[in-house]
């Protein structure tokens, strides 16, 4: 197989064969998205805040 029959078959391929989503779905898979990282950003720094606070208490004790 030559270059030019690959890419001309990846270009058939591209711009015949696949079915790009909507704009719209797009936008909202976006925010999905977004929303979803946020969120569990803010639950890992609630676990980590607790992790510190804990190891903290923990070396804090004198024997």
């Amino acid at each position: 197989m030559d270059k030019t029959n690959f890419l001309s078959g990846l270009y058939n391929e591209f711009a015949r064969n696949i079915t790009w989503p909507k704009w719209s779905d797009l936008q909202s898979s976006t925010m999905v998205v977004a929303l979803s990282t946020l969120i569990l950003a803010v639950i890992l720094y609630g676990i980590d805040e607790i992790f510190i606070w804990f190891l903290q208490k923990i070396f804090s004790i004198r024997f």
